[in-house]
């Protein structure tokens, strides 16, 4: 007998917390006779919202519990959490809540259990429910919001606690999918035509020609898998918007994987070469496959090589781009098991490996060539203070403002792009144009 819909969430939640695995790519995989669209959707509501919400479900939990949740059974708290998220952020009635955490418990965990449960939920239902203590204004974000304390920290110390707060409550909306036309294949207007018969709201982006916003994926699959249209958010088009590639000119893309600004800097370009490389040789496939799926492999080389083995290569480029593995604090939103995956020290050990990328990547440009230095972080020592850093070490680089290329609101004042979530509405994101003198 095939799962139900929340079993298969209890089981997608365990993997995601206990095997550190994507909440994307866990739960149902798509709609078929035994698994209508509605149950997917259902999962996928359940296994991200319960992720993003884990510590404000369990700080309530906790209070109607009187042993130590995070000593209990997994199965049985991921049960209570789906439940108690049931009720608070879905349209379930309380009494269905109840009842189907109760019969979950009875047959996933074992008979006793279904009582437990019952009492909990019915606990937090009689209310009103505890806020946390106020004397410590980051840590109540934190639960309210549902985010690590350390991070809530860092950004009430750079952007203050009522624009934090607007950052994390943004954070737990249910994200919207940035979708990039590829005009090679497919009209803007096409693609309006296939959402709207659909069902499905495309909203235009304000900053990226042809790009569109949507609340559900399922209908873009089709168009994603034979190339008419590329998963990429804005944030993310604007940083090929700073590389500016040329027609005729070379361009390599030293961290490429899984290729979206790749086919993005081709598909401008209109010729000349895109040397794709990555050390993950079987994510470069999929790039090499997204290639010939958007009619650009003629545009684009892909290479199995880390940065430093192109570097002592000894090949140069007119422009570099190097989009760095990073701590990935602007794509909370879109990565709900994020947020709880990564540490300070991570974060600090990543400026390390960025420092010695950065460096790598400047001895591939020409002189009078450009390197684009990009993250999807939020955080200064992983961007700004990365670049005063590496202009400290490489006197024969500038900074060259990236006001032109962008729409003035995501432009710094020391000439840098940056997008915030909670102001552009978008991904967060950094990038740098740097230039060598010729």
């Amino acid at each position: 007998m095939a799962e139900t819909p929340r079993a298969q969430a209890v089981a997608a939640l365990l993997r995601i917390e206990e095997d550190a695995a994507y909440a994307a790519r866990v739960g149902y995989d798509g709609p078929s006779e035994h698994a209508p669209e509605r149950e997917a959707r259902f999962v996928t509501e359940i296994v991200s919202g319960v992720t993003r919400m884990k510590r404000r479900l369990d700080f309530l939990l906790q209070s109607a519990y009187r042993g130590d949740l995070a000593a209990m059974e997994p199965t049985l708290r991921q049960i209570l959490r789906m439940g108690l998220y049931e009720r608070m952020f879905l349209d379930t009635p309380d009494h269905a809540a109840v009842s189907e955490a109760v019969a979950l418990a009875k047959r996933l965990v074992r008979p006793g259990a279904a009582g437990l449960v019952n009492a909990v939920l019915r606990t937090l239902q009689r209310g009103p429910l505890p806020d946390p203590d106020p004397s410590d204004p980051i840590r109540a974000l934190a639960i309210v919001h549902s985010h690590p304390t350390w991070m809530v920290h860092r950004w009430a110390e750079r952007f203050g606690l009522a624009e934090t707060e607007a950052l994390l409550m943004l954070h737990n909306e249910r994200p919207v999918f940035g979708v990039r036309v590829n005009g090679a294949r497919y009209a803007a207007g096409e693609f309006l035509k296939a959402m709207n018969e659909a069902g499905v709201q495309a909203n235009a982006s304000p900053y990226v020609p042809d790009a569109f916003r949507v609340a559900r994926m399922q209908p873009v699959l089709p168009l994603l898998k034979d190339g008419r249209v590329a998963v990429q958010d804005d944030a993310a088009a604007l940083v090929v918007h700073v590389l500016d590639p040329q027609p005729g000119e070379t361009v390599f893309d030293v961290c490429a994987a899984p290729g979206g600004k790749a086919l993005y800097a081709a598909s401008r370009m209109g010729r000349g070469t895109v040397v794709a490389s990555d050390a993950h040789a079987g994510r470069l496939r999929l790039v090499a496959r997204a290639a010939e799926s958007h009619g650009l492999a003629h545009l684009i080389e892909t290479v199995a090589e880390d940065v430093e083995a192109r570097a002592a290569s000894g090949q140069t480029a007119d422009a570099v781009l190097l989009d760095a593995p990073c701590s990935g604090t602007g794509v909370v939103a879109r990565r709900a098991d994020l947020r709880w995956n990564r540490s300070e020290a991570d974060l600090y050990g990543l400026v390390g490996v960025q420092t010695l990328l950065l460096d790598a990547a400047a001895k591939l440009v020409r002189p009078g060539g450009r390197l684009v230095y990009s993250t999807c972080s939020l955080e200064p020592e992983e961007n700004e203070e990365q670049i005063v850093a590496f202009l400290q070490r490489n006197p024969a680089f500038r900074v060259e403002s990236v006001a032109g290329r962008v729409p003035s609101a995501f432009v710094t004042p020391e000439g840098y792009y940056a997008a915030l979530p909670h102001v552009h509405g978008t991904d967060g994101a950094f990038a740098a144009r740097l230039v060598r003198e010729g």
